[in-house]
């Protein structure tokens, strides 16, 4: 899909940000002779334009804090990730409040989404009425437009909880919805839109519509949802659709599920696409952010990083946990030190030993290190191999895809079902999770600790994927039992002598300042009142 999206997706923001337009011509007495959301999307093909949008808001978009780099800043609130630009600083201490940037920036991408997905559901609905011809396409666009909907909101109320919620386009602050109930709404629609979106959805595209969402995509993220609202019964059956019905197989090595070469197939459900090749503004961030801050420029280096995994979670995985590989960076030329005796960078190996603390440096090679030691050509910073590329001639260059959901998900969504609603075999998708990480199958297991075994699986395979934070949250209260969140909290406090102290704001975010003074009818989240 990378040739569609860099050829399309330039042509429809223009035509979509006309179409979209939300003022002036309703105040007209004349009829205008310009493009507007009514007399634009008059075709099925135009209403496809107005969903590839939609999708563009997933990836990189026109925002340097997008939908996913925003993410990956909340995830510094657990403390397993860590950076020192003031974003995920902030986060990692604790210090959030509602005048957030990210917290503005990840909100504003989100409901301006969900607003062009509720135009566009209208406008289907409306080209069917009038009797437009390709009523498949129509329906199908439509579907699209349900599940990246659901996507959306699926997304918004897993970290700010009860979020305003409508299924009508915005046209005036006439029309500015409450979050009175909004979990509960919000919860509500996701399941209704993404039940819909699997009943329409094909189960696989051709070549030039590869990466728009499917039947599979509808379905895995429904699990999650079903997840998200304890509906454990509902949450298993859909699991084993997937895992009877789709053909789906975990990739043998889990490195795959980020290699360019494998994007959207096999265990990879639903992704964004990004292509600097195809088209150089649609670059994504992610590499600039994670990679080490003395990785050579030729190599893809750009002289900083701002995000990393603490040492001390590095060392939580098994030695011979085979995710190793494809979670984190082992080795690396540096620019720390000089050349060694023969000329060449030397190359610095992760270690156990290396020193380690929080600050910009903390967990590099040290500067006065001998090039030609190996003992001292160490770090301990735990560099994300997820999205890095290492090799890269400009760290501009990028072409790997961001995964929003894995068949990895099902799997271990399809175990915690199966445990908390005691029905089915809870152990079946964890250890098929575990078996292509190579580590020991579970077996005999309490309730409570296969619950236990559950979330630490799912923090190890989704580590700096933007899923730690928000499914820590889902399954723990604070000052209550279990407190997975929490113990991860007061672990990295502990760890690293942190000045924050646990608290019940770091369970939710709060409600952007500019939703809270603009929309009379959003409350608060109680925790920053």
């Amino acid at each position: 899909m990378k040739t569609y999206i860099s050829n399309r997706y330039n042509r429809l923001l223009f035509f979509f940000a006309l179409a979209i337009a939300l003022v002036g011509c309703s105040d007209l007495d004349e009829n205008p002779d310009f493009t507007t959301q009514d007399n634009f999307f008059a075709t099925a093909e135009q209403l496809e334009l107005g969903v590839n949008a939609v999708y563009d808001g997933i990836g990189y978009g026109s925002d340097w804090f997008n939908h996913y780099y925003d993410r990956f800043v909340f995830e510094c609130l657990v403390g397993y990730q860590v950076g020192w630009e003031k974003g995920p600083l902030d986060f990692q201490n604790g210090n959030v409040n509602p005048g957030d940037d990210y917290i503005a920036a990840y909100w504003r991408i989100s409901y301006e989404n969900i607003n062009r997905a509720n135009a566009l559901i209208q406008k289907a609905d409306q080209l069917k009425a009038d009797g437009a011809p390709n009523t498949a396409l129509i329906d199908r666009v439509k579907a699209e437009a349900m599940f990246l909907r659901g996507f959306y909101y699926y997304n918004l109320v897993r970290y700010f909880d009860n979020i305003p919620v409508t299924t009508e386009k915005t046209e005036s602050d006439k029309d500015l919805p409450s979050n009175e109930n909004g979990k509960r709404l919000a919860l509500d629609l996701i399941e209704a839109d993404l039940n819909m979106a699997a009943s329409l959805l094909p189960e696989s595209y051709d070549s030039g519509n590869i990466g728009r969402a499917t039947k599979w995509a509808a379905l895995a993220l429904l699990v999650k949802a079903y997840l998200q609202d304890e509906k454990w019964d509902e949450a298993r059956v859909t699991a084993e659709t997937i895992m009877n019905e789709s053909g789906m197989v975990l990739f043998d090595d889990f490195s795959q599920n980020f290699a360019v070469a494998e994007e959207n197939s096999g265990a990879r459900i639903f992704e964004a696409q990004v292509s600097a090749s195809a088209n150089a503004s649609e670059n994504q961030n992610y590499h600039q952010h994670f990679i080490p801050g003395d990785l050579p420029n030729d190599l893809g280096g750009v002289g900083w990083h701002w995000i990393n995994s603490t040492q001390a979670f590095r060392e939580k995985y098994d030695p011979n946990d085979k995710r190793i590989a494809g979670t984190f960076i082992s080795e690396y030329p540096t620019t720390r030190v000089g050349p060694n005796s023969s000329g060449e960078r030397p190359v610095v190996k992760w270690s156990a030993d290396a020193s380690y603390n929080l600050s910009r440096f903390g967990g590099m090679v040290s500067a006065d290190a001998d090039p030609n030691n190996p003992d001292e050509l160490i770090f301990g910073n735990g560099w994300s191999a997820k999205y890095t590329e290492m090799g890269i001639s400009n760290a501009n260059l990028t072409e790997k895809n961001i995964v929003y959901l894995r068949y990895a998900d099902v799997l271990l969504g399809h175990s915690e079902a199966a445990n908390e609603s005691g029905t089915g075999d809870p152990y079946l998708g964890i250890n098929l999770v575990r078996d292509r990480a190579g580590l020991t199958p579970l077996s005999g297991l309490s309730q409570e600790a296969l619950r236990d075994a559950i979330v630490n699986e799912r923090v190890l395979e989704f580590a700096m994927e933007c899923e730690v934070y928000p499914e820590l949250k889902r399954k723990s209260t604070f000052g209550g039992s279990p407190d997975y969140l929490g113990d991860y909290i007061q672990e990295f406090i502990d760890t690293y002598d942190v000045d924050r102290t646990l608290k019940a704001k770091d369970y939710v975010l709060p409600i952007p300042l500019n939703e809270v003074l603009g929309n009379p009818n959003v409350t608060q989240n109680p925790q920053y009142q």
